[in-house]
């Protein structure tokens, strides 16, 4: 793996053996379809063998495993390609195509310091814009402050702030619909009035109180308040 497109290549069917297991698959067939429809033209055989070989993936039968090692390092490449998403998606407000242009370029490039950096500028955000979890990072567990988030939880909002809604997290589904028929949806611009006894935002014309758990589902980031 010392060629650089050769390392790309095969980094990139390592990510497709990570994101087809997340789906229920690990058929070797499955992976390299799937790697050379996204972004690794010519995937074969012969590739998954020289994963093996590197003692990244386990081979056995039609079915493909990664090692230890070998879910390292996807782990840290799907991780950096979800950050990168977020970045160029709420940060930057980017499209789609571009976006994932651009993470598909950073997420070979980015060194553990800057990943954990932007993890950090961004709030630590638990999944990509498609609602897939981004795996955290030893930032995620630290919370240092060296950077100050442009994106974090309401419940660490301050009171009297304005901010854009940038993405939600619910752990259950049926919350975001509750939450969007109520016009909290990513893109929305709300205002935090209180925390306690329960968190009171202002939506549009609308007031709502929510509980402190549905408040750390959602994720904002500061804008300034617009005048009366």
């Amino acid at each position: 793996m010392n060629n650089g497109t050769t390392t790309r290549r095969l980094e990139e069917i390592l990510e497709t053996a990570y994101t087809q297991r997340e789906a229920g698959h690990d058929g070797a067939d499955q992976i390299l379809a799937a790697a050379e429809a996204e972004h690794a033209p010519g995937a074969g055989r012969a590739d998954l063998e020289e994963l093996a070989l590197a003692g990244l993936v386990r081979l056995d039968g039609a079915s493909v495993h990664l090692t230890e090692e070998g879910e390292r390092r996807a782990r840290d490449v799907v991780r950096r390609h979800r950050l990168a998403e977020r970045l160029f998606r709420d940060v930057l407000e980017l499209g789609e195509g571009v976006t994932e242009q651009q993470a598909c370029e950073l997420e070979h490039i980015l060194s553990p310091e800057a990943t954990d950096s932007v993890c950090t500028l961004l709030g630590h955000p638990p999944t990509c814009p498609h609602g897939k979890p981004i795996p955290p990072g030893g930032c995620c567990g630290t919370y240092q402050k060296t950077l100050r988030p442009l994106v974090t939880g309401l419940r660490s909002f301050e009171v009297g702030a304005s901010g854009r809604i940038v993405f939600i997290a619910p752990k259950f589904h049926d919350r975001m619909d509750r939450l969007a028929a109520l016009g909290v949806i990513p893109g929305s611009t709300i205002r935090l009035h209180q925390r306690s006894p329960s968190y009171v935002i202002e939506v549009g014309e609308t007031t709502i109180a929510l509980d402190p758990e549905i408040a750390g589902e959602i994720y904002v980031k500061p804008v300034e308040a617009r005048s009366q």
